[in-house]
């Protein structure tokens, strides 16, 4: 079946459901998606502090914003994106049907970065986890080891010491880097760290055993005993679906957009922790949505002459 929208937009996170809001508010007949797969990092985010107004948990605010965008009329779709084709109009295909539109916005975010190391892959769902609040009850009372230093693994060390784990931070740095108040409830509740050390396998039987780290300056490796590993590296930007069409990329992966949230292809814009901005926060990723939908209604009234 083929269906027919001023707008879609590929994503259902802050970018996403702030731009299908301004579209629809705008007059133009618009739906967003979501993947089943790859939902939007938001929803997992263990607490939010820094964006304006609201103090709570990430699904809540992530709710907050689906909800907005459907009731002022935008149509919300869970069905994974395949691809973009080009032509007089721009036709977005799912797993479950294809769109046409006259313009489209990106705002499919970032997935978590792996470390690459033995063990991480064969014990995924057997104590390595990239989710402290998908997984953490499983391990309340257990050992368990945060990989990163920024501030998701200082966010989800929080979170994992106040379900009753026994977390240490595991960080590449000197120490843990984010801002100052969440650095203050880090301190508070005396999360061990282990500086300037990287994982060089995890190992077990049927589970997470242990992890075997080395120190980035003497070289050396030690053991630690532990339940469970949970991973915060950062993400890398969902974009791959894209490159097909043209799409500017920069050697991360990121979309390359200009001021105006539009991309080297006519009728395409992008908005988010997809694109080459240079601080990825929930309030910067709204404002590119908020922008690319602007930018997406001059277009289409410029196309309309």
């Amino acid at each position: 079946m083929n269906y027919e929208y001023d707008v879609l937009v590929i994503g259902a996170g802050p970018a996403g459901s702030t731009a299908a809001l301004n579209c629809v508010r705008s007059g133009l007949k618009t739906a967003f998606f979501e993947s089943t797969a790859t939902p939007s990092s938001l929803s997992i985010a263990p607490g939010i502090e820094n964006y304006p107004g609201f103090e709570g948990k990430g699904y809540e605010l992530l709710d907050l914003m689906r909800t907005q965008a459907t009731k002022a009329g935008a149509e919300y779709k869970m069905e994974p994106v395949i691809k973009i084709e080009k032509g007089e109009k721009l036709k977005v295909i799912s797993e479950y049907g294809e769109y046409q539109a006259k313009a489209v916005i990106i705002a499919t975010g970032g997935k978590h970065k792996e470390l690459g190391v033995p063990g991480e892959k064969e014990f995924i769902g057997k104590g390595v986890s990239y989710c402290a609040v998908c997984d953490g009850n499983f391990f309340r009372g257990k050992k368990v080891l945060m990989i990163g230093g920024g501030y998701g693994a200082v966010n989800e060390s929080i979170y994992l010491k106040d379900v009753g784990c026994e977390v240490t931070l595991v960080t590449r740095k000197e120490s843990p880097s984010a801002d100052s108040a969440l650095l203050k409830k880090f301190y508070e509740r005396n999360i061990p760290v282990i500086s300037k050390s990287k994982v060089v396998r995890i190992e077990g039987s049927k589970r997470v055993e242990r992890v075997v780290l080395q120190n980035l300056e003497s070289k050396e490796e030690n053991t630690v005993e532990t339940d469970g590993v949970f991973i915060a590296i950062g993400k890398k930007p969902q974009t791959e679906i894209f490159a097909e069409i043209g799409l500017e990329m920069d050697s991360g992966g990121y979309i390359v957009v200009d001021k105006y949230q539009a991309t080297n292809v006519e009728g395409i814009f992008a908005a988010g922790d997809c694109c080459d901005n240079p601080l990825k926060q929930i309030v910067t990723a709204c404002g590119d949505g908020a922008v690319a939908a602007n930018s997406a209604y001059r277009y289409i009234r410029l196309k309309k002459g």
